[in-house]
């Protein structure tokens, strides 16, 4: 299922193609707040303190991390669409975001103001995308 002979067809059900999407657009959002905005989110969302010294290098890089963020979000909405065959696959990749995001903040613990977006709502985008997955193997 995850490299089906024809590609061009998904054989599973609308609604996790539908959800798989708007999940997606959140990342493309997400994206662009990190690669557009004033502190690229750091300080305004994540609540890191970006007045301390070396500030301008954490909004550099979250500028950064946006633009990696953007260019895997555009690739795979590009698979998605073209090749609605490999939606399993497409969702499988995006497991990996949760499961590495987690396994990094056990390495180094950040010092924020509040709990970041990103590391509240991972448990729970980890969940969704493996319903979402499990749900694309499961043909009509």
């Amino acid at each position: 299922m995850l490299f089906p002979k024809s590609p061009s067809k998904f054989e599973g059900f609308r609604i996790i193609r539908l959800m798989a999407f708007l999940y997606m657009s959140v990342m493309v959002a997400r994206s662009c707040i990190h690669l557009f905005g004033a502190d690229g989110g750091a300080q305004s969302i994540a609540g890191i303190d970006t007045s301390v010294e070396g500030g301008n290098n954490v909004i550099a890089i979250f500028h950064q991390w946006g633009a990696t963020q953007l260019i895997l979000a555009i690739f795979l909405l590009v698979l998605f669409f073209l090749y609605p065959g490999l939606t399993p696959l497409v969702l499988l990749t995006l497991i990996f975001d949760p499961v590495l995001r987690f396994v990094a903040g056990q390495q180094m613990s950040l010092t924020t103001t509040g709990t970041p977006p990103g590391e509240a709502l991972n448990g729970v985008s980890l969940f969704l995308l493996l319903v979402l997955f499990l749900g694309s193997l499961w043909k009509k």
